[in-house]
């Protein structure tokens, strides 16, 4: 169960109605008007509660369970406890994540701003908007509706931002344009000037970055995550996007709709990224390359060259998968006869 200091419950559901949200079907439709009262883990969950079940290493804890009712995917339910009624579901981790919406909906913004927040004369501040302290906006700054700025933000000249956004505590944007529905955490820097110089025998001469950060709509960014803007071209991020903590993105990179961006996974310079890449932690991106849609890059790879559309690739520099763990398997032989004509 979620500590009731920091997360508020909205009430209690019927499984007919959580089946219909999560497009879910029920184990036994007898019990559609069965109450359950909040979502939690299999092993701590009581008899009033919903839990999950999405893969097989969990079964045991599964079988076991005191949950009410759980969703499971078809071929799992067998291993319900007959207590348990199933809500079976392809996706069961997707129909959690549903149903925990609607017992921990997100908080709306309160309009309200803050005493202590300094907002320029000439921004724009949309209807319904939380500002909360310490917060600054800049000249000329446009900002939707219901959006909320926690405290200490900072947002520069020019920048816009569209409905429903979050912008967290500390967050530094500046040349930037934002769409609508982008959550920003604790700490993130957008915009700041791209690492860009020419090398002369007297010394770094610095060129300007002319550049802005385009982040489309419905896009998340974890917490001290930095995005340059563009040197001249802009640094763009896709609509759906999911960026983690702690990720670096170069100016001029250019990444597609519905990616996915591990924590610590360095980008660099105008590399450009398609649709739906999947980059594993502290994997590291070399500059003008072009990885495809649908490829997805192993957790700390180093990509030096271009990536193939939907190939999978792993090791530092990356190979396609499959031959990376055949050289692994080869070196481990290696390993094992150098020993062994050692003894």
């Amino acid at each position: 169960m979620a500590d009731r200091r920091f997360f508020t419950l909205a009430g209690s559901f019927q499984l007919g109605q959580l089946a219909e949200v999560t497009g879910s079907t029920l184990s036994d439709l007898s019990r559609a008007s069965v109450l359950v009262t909040d979502v939690a883990p299999l092993d701590t969950a009581e008899k009033t509660h919903l839990s999950f079940l999405d893969n097989k290493k969990y079964v045991e804890s599964f079988r076991t369970t005191n949950a009410g009712a759980c969703f499971v995917r078809p071929d799992l339910a067998t291993y319900a406890p007959a207590a348990t009624i199933c809500l079976t579901n392809k996706n069961p981790y997707k129909a959690y994540a549903l149903a925990a919406q609607m017992f921990y909906p997100a908080g709306k913004p309160i309009s309200s701003r803050a005493s202590s927040a300094i907002i320029d004369a000439s921004a724009t501040i949309g209807v319904d908007c939380e500002i909360e302290g310490g917060v600054i906006i800049g000249p000329y700054v446009k900002i939707g509706n219901r959006c909320r700025i926690q405290a200490q933000a900072v947002i520069r000249q020019g920048v816009e931002i569209g409905d429903d956004c979050d912008i967290g505590p500390h967050v530094t944007i500046t040349h930037a344009l934002i769409g609508s529905k982008v959550r920003l955490h604790h700490g993130v820097c957008i915009g700041r000037q791209g690492f860009g110089f020419a090398i002369d025998p007297a010394g770094f001469v610095a060129v300007p970055q002319l550049g802005r950060v385009i982040i489309e709509s419905d896009v998340e960014i974890g917490a001290n995550t930095t995005i340059d803007r563009g040197a001249g071209p802009d640094t763009v991020i896709g609509q759906g996007t999911r960026i983690d903590n702690l990720v670096q993105i170069g100016h001029n990179v250019k990444i597609g709709k519905y990616c996915v961006i591990v924590a610590q996974v360095g980008i660099s310079g105008s590399t450009q990224i398609g649709d739906g890449v999947m980059l594993g932690g502290q994997a590291g991106i070399a500059g003008h390359i072009k990885i495809g849609s649908g490829a997805k890059i192993a957790a700390q790879s180093g990509i030096m060259r271009d990536i193939p559309a939907g190939a999978e690739y792993m090791g530092s520099p990356a190979v396609p998968i499959r031959q990376s763990m055949k050289q692994t398997a080869m070196l481990a032989k290696l390993v094992t006869k150098k020993k062994g004509n050692e003894e």
